[in-house]
């Protein structure tokens, strides 16, 4: 029989040691306390408090994943940060990505563990099973926390938005409406590559300060206005392009589906619905990201699921909206686009 190598699967076994590694980095602040500088595993060790013999397994294992840089051997050898560690590790850039990681290793992490049980009950793994306030409770709650939150998932979708404000053709429309507009950046990246564009970010109370101080900072509060409102009770904002970025998923059929009306009834004919999300390949073979991330909506919400473009087309389709189409944005996600 010829030699199939085990391999793939060992890595993929043992996977959750790298990520460990690489979340404790970024919430230690590895990254940000080298900045542009060059210290030894022994300077490190020092200025993150850590104890000596762990320190240069730790380090060094972030060299072989490809994260830091290591000119030297033994004891002086001088650790520094590659140029993508620099640019989206390092909590003093502005393309900073890591506050998804805190927040992945602080809750997420443990939470997956009980997977097997998420798979045998169909009910969340997260706060909720400890008797303690969902995830969205506990955070709009705290002005802190939300705001760190909204940090968070911004660093995160940023690239998506910037792909779609220059892939998607906002030149026929004159209005915009990001619902769930958490800290107003799909509306930022869009007014920023089309001047024309007026846009309004909706979303919860709570997140008006947030956004107004991202808006502002933008330079943009003449022409990127907010709007308070609960997506489930208040009608959203007309607009000729209605844009939802990962919202959809994080709620069950009956919600999607009142959600997508919700859009429908705020469009002209002619307008477009948006959703931006880790859309599944339509054979379900492809995107391994997606269906992973249908998996967490499972843990953290027990009824909560991501969908192909082939779903979405359909659901929409039940609503009324007529012609679909799929745009790839960053890998893994993509926007599917509906037309009234």
């Amino acid at each position: 029989m010829a030699h199939i190598d085990p391999s793939p699967i060992i890595q993929t076994a043992f996977a959750f040691w790298s990520s460990k590694v690489l979340l404790t980095a970024v919430e230690f602040g590895v990254f940000t306390t080298l900045g542009a500088g060059r210290m030894t595993g022994a300077e490190m060790g020092a200025a993150l408090g850590l104890h000596p013999p762990g320190i240069a397994d730790f380090f060094d294992s972030l060299v072989a994943m490809g994260v830091l840089e290591r000119e030297g051997d033994g004891a002086t050898a001088a650790y520094f940060n590659t140029p993508a560690g620099a640019l989206y590790l390092d909590s003093t850039q502005p393309r900073y990505i890591g506050g998804i990681m805190v927040m992945l290793n602080a809750r997420l992490f443990k939470y997956w563990n009980d997977l097997p049980e998420a798979l045998r009950t169909g009910q969340a793994q997260n706060e909720t099973k400890h008797g303690q306030k969902g995830v969205f409770e506990e955070l709009y709650a705290e002005l802190p926390k939300l705001e760190q939150f909204l940090g968070a998932m911004t660093g995160l979708s940023r690239f998506n938005f910037e792909a779609l404000a220059a892939k998607f053709d906002f030149s026929r429309y004159g209005t915009i409406c990001d619902v769930g507009g958490a800290t107003g950046l799909l509306c930022i990246e869009a007014a920023h590559v089309h001047p024309s564009l007026r846009c309004i970010s909706f979303d919860l109370p709570p997140v008006e300060p947030v956004k107004q101080k991202y808006i502002a900072a933008a330079g943009l509060s003449d022409r990127v206005m907010t709007a308070k409102g609960d997506f489930f009770r208040d009608p959203l904002p007309k607009a000729d392009v209605i844009t939802m970025a990962m919202i959809l998923h994080d709620w069950n059929l009956e919600k999607k589906m009142h959600l997508i009306r919700a859009a429908y009834d705020a469009l002209p004919d002619g307008g477009a619905f948006i959703a931006i999300e880790a859309l599944i390949d339509d054979e379900r073979r492809r995107n391994l990201q997606g269906l992973l991330m249908s998996l967490n909506m499972l843990i953290e919400f027990g009824d909560a699921f991501d969908y192909s473009g082939a779903d979405f087309r359909g659901r929409c389709c039940e609503v009324g909206f007529k012609r679909f189409e799929v745009i790839p944005l960053v890998e893994p996600s993509s926007a599917a686009v509906a037309y009234k």
